[in-house]
């Protein structure tokens, strides 16, 4: 380590927004800042966002690090994550060539119903996964139906992190952890699969060179230094996916340790010593060589209350500005006004069609169970149980797998929420454990000391650097309850599952 280069640098491109962490070589938190950028959503089951917003975001967000006094003088090293699937396709200038299709997007049911029926034996084979509209591989195969000139003209095809990375670097690469998001990677052999990329319509060498997520991925350039105010020549390592690098970064390192992430999306995620795949889940490989990961996911989790408050919390958000506190706060202050059930109202988070465990692009969001005598705050408190409920379904997708669970970490922005992790220990009725910060940019950051060497490894890393903030214990009757609630929310959701199904047809 360079003498006075004491500061790492996470930058994680969520679902719905750049947030960065500094830390410094023990793990103390320095400073923290997020920006939001927008999803755009021009027809029911498109899910899109402009690349230009992710850097913008990031510029925006190292200058509100700055004005908390982080020396970026100190920098020793970045590294990058960011959501998977979400491919950037480039000219041959390296410019993009239309919105990215993100991963909730769900506009190709009908190239996953054709892959389903002519490739589906050769894709679990070599990519260890079913196809489903998350999936990079159908979203291309949509864009060569739909927009044949996009894919004629692409040169260069990287994702969210990447792009980004390549517009601080000039260095154009990907991780083998995030190429595994894509549906056309060889999972054994850890390279890309030609006869899976065959139907996307792509040049083989439009694909991204293969690092390791802690490998060198080049230095910030002046242009960027400029936007960034990182000094030129700072190391910048490649990092990965968001869900890798979150779960590494939460503790999540020894197998038999389960991740319950309550962010823009929500997973179920345990660790594990080999590859378990499963035609309902997702496998990917760890940080830490040699381990693995099965995850069971949701589409919607913190996006439902984003959602919500932006749509019907007017009076949050005009009191948060006038306090100068936070909307989210003041939902979860209405929330706690109404008792575990919510009097009678059920959420289903389903406003993205759903993952696990149904993987069923027809499903819509609802609020069910509404009478008279229904508040704002029943509605408030119903989003967030219902969100747990959606959690719990994953899980019992985990348990139907028979894998071994040792301890639960609750992760994601939600997680930070007293009344939200509450909820969600109480509904899973086992004892969760919140690390700090123990998110995606916390765990770039330590990428970014393995990186460069200040760590020896990446264990090592967190072993040195992890803190926990609380353990949160289940109270036997509110988990009771909710117990048999979980029940009628399963009820409802078998009994809507077909309308939607109707209503799409």
């Amino acid at each position: 380590m360079m003498a006075g280069k004491d500061i790492l640098l996470g930058i994680d491109f969520g679902s719905g927004g750049c947030k960065i962490s500094a830390i410094d070589t023990v793990g103390a938190l320095l400073g923290e800042a997020s920006v939001e950028y927008p999803t755009h959503y021009p027809h029911p089951g498109f899910s899109e966002q402009e690349p230009a917003d992710w850097y913008d975001a990031m510029c925006r967000a190292l200058a509100l690090l700055r004005e908390r006094n982080v020396d970026f003088r100190r920098i020793a090293a970045v590294a990058f994550d960011g959501s998977t699937h979400n491919a950037v396709l480039l000219d041959g200038n390296m410019k993009p060539l239309r919105r990215t299709i993100m991963w909730t997007d769900q506009r190709s049911v009908e190239e996953c119903a054709y892959l389903k029926a002519h490739y589906a034996e050769r894709i679990f084979a070599t990519a260890w996964q079913m196809p489903t509209p998350t999936w990079t591989l159908p979203q291309l195969m949509w864009i060569r139906n739909h927009e044949k000139e996009v894919i004629a003209k692409t040169e260069h095809v990287l994702f969210v992190k990447d792009y980004v990375r390549y517009l601080v670097t000039g260095l154009s690469a990907t991780d083998y952890i995030e190429a595994q998001g894509t549906l056309f990677f060889n999972m054994a052999k850890r390279e890309w699969a030609e006869e899976l990329v065959a139907p996307t319509g792509l040049k083989m060498s439009a694909l991204p060179r293969l690092l390791r997520p802690c490998d060198r991925a080049g230095s910030v350039t002046r242009a960027a230094a400029r936007d960034t105010g990182i000094p030129e020549g700072t190391p910048v390592i490649c990092g990965s996916s968001d869900s890798a690098v979150e779960d590494y970064g939460a503790g999540a390192v020894e197998p038999g340790d389960c991740i319950v992430k309550l962010a823009t999306a929500g997973n179920v995620n345990v660790m594990t010593d080999r590859a378990v795949p499963h035609e309902r889940t997702l496998t990917y490989s760890h940080i830490v060589e040699g381990m693995y990961y099965t995850v069971s996911a949701t589409n919607a989790a913190a996006v439902c209350q984003r959602w919500f408050r932006d749509n019907f919390c007017d009076t949050e958000k005009r009191l948060a500005s006038e306090r100068g506190a936070k909307a989210f706060n003041l939902m979860d202050e209405l929330a706690e006004t109404s008792p575990a059930g919510s009097n009678g109202i059920f959420f289903h988070p389903y406003l993205q069609g759903e993952r696990s465990p149904y993987w069923d692009p027809d499903l819509r969001g609802s609020f069910s169970g509404i009478g008279m005598g229904s508040t704002r705050a029943d509605f408030a408190r119903a989003l967030l149980e219902g969100v747990g409920f959606s959690l719990l379904d994953c899980y019992g997708l985990i348990e139907e797998m028979k894998l071994p669970v040792k301890r639960l970490f609750l992760i994601g922005g939600g997680g930070r929420s007293r009344l939200w992790s509450s909820i969600v220990c109480n509904i899973f009725n086992l004892p969760l454990t919140v690390p700090s910060p123990g998110d995606a940019s916390f765990g770039a950051a330590l990428l970014a000391g393995s990186g460069v060497g200040i760590f020896s490894d990446p264990r090592e890393a967190v072993r040195r650097c992890l803190r926990i903030d609380r353990e949160l214990a289940p109270d036997p009757g509110t988990a009771e309850k909710y117990r048999k609630l979980f029940a009628s929310y399963k009820a409802i959701h078998d009994a809507m599952a077909p309308v939607y199904r109707a209503l799409r047809k």
